[in-house]
């Protein structure tokens, strides 16, 4: 299976100032009730993305990328035996899939999406 970029989200310090930032330069929507805690946006085109406020533990706002793969725990025992590290547990998303995060050995920070029809 080919591993494409799925997702992606953008976790940001103030949610408001970013959504009106976005709508202003690239007349996004966003869907704040889809997912409570997640608006998803609605670029326009495929690969979907969403926004969130970015956690008190993440050192700063950034963007991140997430490959579709066939079994997130598969994947993340790969990552952990090739020198990267779990940042997230795979964790359910309901009525999408999975999801994880591992940094890589330079410490970039990398999301999978497991959907559940894989």
């Amino acid at each position: 299976m080919a591993n494409p970029i799925c997702h992606w989200d953008l976790m940001v310090d103030d949610l408001e100032r970013s959504k009106a930032f976005y709508q202003r330069v690239f007349a996004w929507r966003f869907d704040d009730a889809s997912f409570p805690g997640y608006t998803l946006l609605q670029t326009g085109a495929a690969p979907g993305g969403g926004m969130m406020q970015r956690p008190p533990d993440v050192p700063m706002a950034c963007l991140n990328s997430y490959f579709q793969v066939d079994s997130a725990d598969r994947t993340l025992r790969q990552v952990v035996e090739a020198g990267g590290r779990v940042l997230m547990p795979k964790t359910e998303i309901p009525g999408v899939g999975w999801v994880a995060m591992f940094a890589d050995p330079d410490g970039i920070p990398i999301g999978l999406l497991e959907p559940r029809s894989a």
